[in-house]
């Protein structure tokens, strides 16, 4: 009995062990932005309009990696970006082509590296990592943004153009009123 008795204590302990680990992995997830590519987010807008923002990167960007690690991992970020964009990484140096409704975008091989055709075109001809590009729910361009930015900086950003305020008001004027009066702990 005494035998019955620890190995279904053990296997409750064993149970909640695995359970919470569960757990906490699902709410890392829902905590992470969301990633699609470009082709994907298309074929969604399609379906179910909605903003897109594109995270346009290369491998060798140390300043890339650190939006990575520190801004998009950033809860209030990615819970808001999952809520109002389709989210899109897009490697500025990929090989691939790749096809928007009937446009093609191929890589453009430069001396040791080269550039993808539609980083070009997303950045409008003046390609700089990061740049954090926002279109509409019609797939056409509101603004590319280029540079590293923070978690708070990033978050003013995103619902600037998120909640359109971008049609309203100039971004400092809604930076230093609307989006205090909007997030007034952020």
């Amino acid at each position: 009995m005494k035998k019955l008795f620890i190995n279904f204590f053990l296997s409750l302990a064993v149970l909640t062990v695995l359970t919470s680990f569960n757990s906490d992995t699902a709410s890392k997830a829902e905590e992470a932005i969301q990633w699609l590519t470009i082709e994907e987010a298309y074929a969604k807008i399609q379906k179910e309009p909605r903003k897109v923002l594109i995270d346009v990167y290369t491998d060798w960007c140390g300043w890339c990696k650190v939006m990575d690690r520190e801004t998009f991992r950033n809860k209030s970020v990615a819970t808001y970006v999952n809520e109002k964009f389709y989210a899109v990484k897009l490697n500025a140096e990929q090989k691939e082509a790749i096809k928007l409704g009937d446009q093609k975008f191929e890589f453009l091989s430069e001396g040791g590296r080269g550039i993808h055709q539609l980083a070009l075109a997303l950045t409008n001809n003046q390609p700089s990592f990061p740049t954090t590009v926002f279109l509409d729910d019609k797939f056409q361009m509101i603004q590319p943004l280029p540079g590293y930015m923070k978690a708070k900086e990033f978050h003013q950003v995103i619902t600037f153009f998120g909640e359109d305020y971008h049609k309203k008001e100039a971004f400092e004027i809604y930076k230093s009123k609307t989006y205090d009066a909007l997030y007034p702990k952020k």
